[in-house]
Parts: structure tokens; C-alpha cells; sequence
């Protein structure tokens, strides 16, 4: 979790600094298969969190649909839909760092548990969280990331006063 959150940490110090990073290595060896970070902005893609995108790539790395033997490790629990996708991805296990409501301190999510997910689930994963929480969640308050959530507000208030962007 450490490499993970130093990887996502580098993206502070960018124009595009995200503070949700996700990686996907060998469940028996640790050996990481990839990792990658959020990029619903730069994509224009509501979908391209950070945990879907890096079992896009594990899965096209892999050539198989299937992540078994595999465990994601997020600095962020995992929304629903980054969750169920680690479900149909068929992965061992999820390990997060901040929980969703350290995330929603600062943007909008879907507030429903991992482990609730998992659980009306029919697919096995074993969900662990908030290690190195302190790290993970440092990320959302690093003063480039503040400066981002910032904007966010100012243009979802200017959205709701006059119906446009």
C-alpha cells in the first residue's frame, strides 16, 4: 500500500493531481501485475476510476477476463461500481486505505460500503480496510488536491444558481 500511495502521490505535483490510485498484484507472490489512477477528467469518462482501469489493463495484460488469484489494493474504498467490477473481475481480496466517507468529505459518492457490495454478492472477496488510512487520506488533503475539490464545488454551485456550467 505504501508503493501505492507514493505512485498516486506523484500526481499531486501535475495539473491533473488525483488522489485515487489502484494497483492489482498476485495474491500468493505480491508481485504486481498494474496499477493505475483515476481518470474520469482527463478521459471525460465517469466510469474511469481508478480500480476499473486498473483491471482494464490487468485483464488485457492477462488476455483473460478472469483476475482470480489476484488482490486489488485501492487508496479508497471502493464505490459500487469499482467494487462490483472487482467482483465480476473474480479477484481474492480488496485492500483499501481511506474509506468512502473520507472521500466524501471532498467529492460526491455513492455511500454504500465495499463489504456491503460483496455481500449481496454471489462472488467471494475478501474485503480489508482502512490500512494506512492516515497516508490515503492525506492524499485527498494535500494542497493541490484542495485546490481541485475546490473547483469542483465552484462549478457544481454555479451549475445549480443558473442550470449551466
Amino acid at each position: 500500500m505504501a508503493g501505492l500511495v507514493a505512485f498516486t502521490a506523484q500526481s499531486m505535483d501535475t495539473e491533473t493531481p488525483v488522489p485515487f490510485g489502484a494497483l492489482i498484484v498476485e495474491t500468493s507472490t505480491g508481485k504486481p501485475l498494474m496499477q493505475a489512477l483515476n481518470a474520469v477528467a482527463a478521459e471525460n469518462d465517469p466510469s474511469s476510476h481508478a480500480e476499473l482501469r486498473t483491471v482494464r489493463l490487468a485483464t488485457r495484460k492477462l488476455r483473460s477476463r478472469s483476475l482470480k488469484g489476484h488482490t486489488m489494493y485501492s487508496t479508497c474504498e471502493p464505490c459500487p461500481m469499482c467494487m462490483a467490477n472487482a467482483l465480476w473481475a473474480g479477484l481474492d481480496r480488496v485492500v483499501y486505505g481511506a474509506t468512502i466517507k473520507d472521500a466524501n468529505r471532498h467529492c460526491n459518492q455513492i455511500r454504500i460500503p465495499a463489504k456491503e457490495v460483496a455481500r449481496r454478492s454471489d462472488m467471494p472477496c475478501e474485503i480489508v480496510g482502512k490500512i494506512l488510512r492516515k497516508q490515503c487520506y492525506a492524499l485527498f488533503t494535500h494542497p493541490n488536491m484542495l485546490k481541485v475539490f475546490a473547483s469542483w464545488s465552484s462549478s457544481n454551485r454555479k451549475l445549480d444558481k443558473t442550470g449551466t456550467a
